[in-house]
């Protein structure tokens, strides 16, 4: 076997007859592929064989003497090669479209390799050249040198994933074979974009939800007069041993009293009235005793009390609202007692949205055979505008790579962000990757997480990009984790997740070293602390679980099991989804 690209991982597979190998490598490659890994597997035979059936038109064809012959379909394809020469280089392989080989035999070539062994067949460790032996997966303990793996396909899974991790470039390029964290991830997507500048000038009734270009100062001293905060009676502090005071008038708000109040002398005054020239203090209402023209108080009087100086809550020239702010109901109607008719604010995201795949139909048609109506898009629109974006909707794009690419062109041309739903994990038909691969760069597209591993991000000529998984809750769960603070991201505004710990009502499992996100429902037990329990099936299409869900819980990959009353973090969807 001649070697491949040294930039492409190959791991052999070193044992003995009846050891199990092919068994063992049926188990791995699915876990494997569950994991994000795009594989090839090479298989050795010391014999001839055929892949055709006689007697079909490709076989017909090689008989009649053809030494290569494509056989294609829209889901996989074959080419069917003659090699008198000998065996051939694993250069006839499409390493653009890989992530790792894995080879069963060829067990005298050098390339890396784990042994398998199994007590039962009562026979040493395989032959491999020292240099060449990455760990030996047994059933029963063993003295060795080498890491030592359970014979399963889970501990080699995880062992393989570790490797190429550890043997990812940090140099900045794609680093698509190492699964990273939610953290991580998240981190390497807001250290990638860019706010965008754009913006424009609305009235104030028009800016709810949007966000604000710049600070927003005020111009005017809040309150701009000393005023009343109550009903009561204006006097003067510095007059406070007179036991009794003489009303001199009555001052109402929007109407100044021209008249200075003297010792002695109080007025009755209404809320948010200016004081008059010698009033520093008001007494309320409820403590005064008014007879014949003159008034006493039933409690102990504070010079200063009761009054809203002016500036009290913004002084002229100070930020009232910071740029950046989504602005809500209170926002607005500080700006509007600040004078301001309207404001700056940032231009919506652009937000193109599309689904893919040859089976993803849209709502309202009859339903063909082996096809699902498209929720995704339906679901993501609406996360989007409830973001404050402004979705550009590209519809459902077939399992093409010329289509996909089209599509990718003018959305990364016309839109701040590219959203897509499908396409992104290791199937045949998945072209995503490929096609932003081709047109872009690719930064990662899987993450350590339950639901939502594939995921795919990205630059189109600069463009952020995000591939989202076909399964609706996690798209959705993608969406909440990293979408949603990467249009933060892009309109300047910083993000944190809101989390809230609550206590579990029942068992769930979890596998460590991995974050998994399920769906729950969360309630105040009668001692008012807050508890959780799941929804029920977790499965990562089952959105009605989501519908009936108020939150999220987040299993972090240091946890394992989770028993009834140990504490997790919750994640409120309130506000989030609409």
């Amino acid at each position: 076997m001649k070697p491949t690209d040294p930039d492409l991982p190959i791991i052999g597979f070193a044992a003995w007859s009846g050891t199990g190998k092919t068994t063992l490598l049926e188990k791995l490659i699915p876990e494997l592929t569950k994991r994000g890994l795009r594989l090839a597997v090479l298989k050795h035979a010391h014999h001839d064989f055929d892949l055709d059936q006689p007697g079909k038109d490709s076989w017909r064809l090689r008989q009649a003497g053809a030494n290569q012959v494509l056989i294609a379909s829209a889901r996989r394809h074959a080419h069917l090669t003659e090699t008198p020469q000998g065996e051939p280089s694993l250069a006839k392989l499409d390493r653009r479209a890989l992530d790792l080989i894995l080879v069963e035999g060829f067990k005298h070539d050098p390339i890396p390799k784990i042994a398998l062994h199994r007590a039962a067949l009562g026979k040493p460790l395989p032959e491999v050249r020292p240099e060449e032996l990455l760990a030996v997966a047994s059933d029963v303990p063993l003295d060795l040198t080498v890491p030592q793996l359970p014979f399963n396909e889970i501990g080699i899974a995880d062992f393989i994933e570790a490797r190429l991790a550890a043997s990812s470039p940090d140099d900045g390029a794609p680093q698509s074979a190492a699964p990273l964290s939610v953290e991580q991830a998240r981190g390497r997507i807001l250290k990638a974009l860019i706010p965008h500048p754009h913006h424009q000038t609305l009235p104030l009734a028009h800016c709810l939800g949007r966000v604000l270009a710049g600070d927003l100062t005020s111009p005017v001293n809040v309150p701009p007069h000393a005023n009343s905060a109550m009903d009561g009676y204006g006097l003067c502090g510095a007059d406070l041993a007179c036991g009794q005071w003489q009303l001199v008038g009555e001052v109402l708000a929007g109407h100044p009293s021209p008249r200075r109040v003297a010792p002695g002398e109080a007025v009755r005054i209404m809320t948010g009235a200016l004081l008059p020239a010698g009033v520093d203090t008001v007494v309320m209402r409820e403590q005064a005793v008014e007879e014949a023209g003159v008034v006493r108080f039933g409690a102990p009087i504070t010079r200063g009390q009761n009054v809203r100086q002016a500036g009290e809550d913004l002084a002229a020239g100070t930020v009232a609202i910071p740029h950046t702010t989504r602005l809500r109901a209170p926002e607005l109607g500080l700006a509007a007692s600040l004078g301001y008719r309207e404001l700056t604010v940032l231009t919506p995201l652009k937000v193109a949205l599309f689904s893919t795949g040859d089976e993803v139909q849209a709502p309202g048609e009859p339903l063909r055979p082996g096809a699902i109506y498209d929720s995704n898009r339906v679901t993501l629109r609406a996360l989007i505008e409830r973001a404050g974006g402004e979705v550009v909707d590209l519809g459902i794009l077939p399992d093409q790579q010329a289509a996909i690419e089209s599509a990718l062109s003018l959305a990364a041309a016309e839109c701040d962000l590219v959203l897509s739903s499908g396409g992104v994990s290791v199937g045949n038909a998945d072209f995503i990757r490929n096609a932003l691969a081709a047109l872009g760069t690719v930064d990662f597209w899987h993450i350590q997480m339950r639901p939502g591993r594939p995921l795919a991000f990205g630059k189109l000529a600069g463009t952020p990009f995000f591939g989202l998984p076909g399964n609706p809750v996690a798209a959705v769960v993608c969406f909440l984790q990293f979408v949603l603070p990467a249009l933060h991201a892009l309109q300047g505004r910083s993000w944190q997740p809101w989390r809230l710990k609550a206590r579990a009502l029942e068992p769930i499992q979890s596998r460590p070293g991995r974050s998994e996100f399920l769906r729950g429902i969360a309630e105040q037990d009668a001692n008012g602390q807050l508890v959780v329990r799941t929804t029920g099936p977790q499965g990562s299409g089952i959105l009605s679980s989501l519908a009936r869900a108020n939150c999220l819980i987040e299993i972090l990959p240091s946890q394992g099991a989770i028993y009834p009353g140990e504490a997790v973090w919750i994640h409120p969807l309130q506000g989030l989804l609409g």
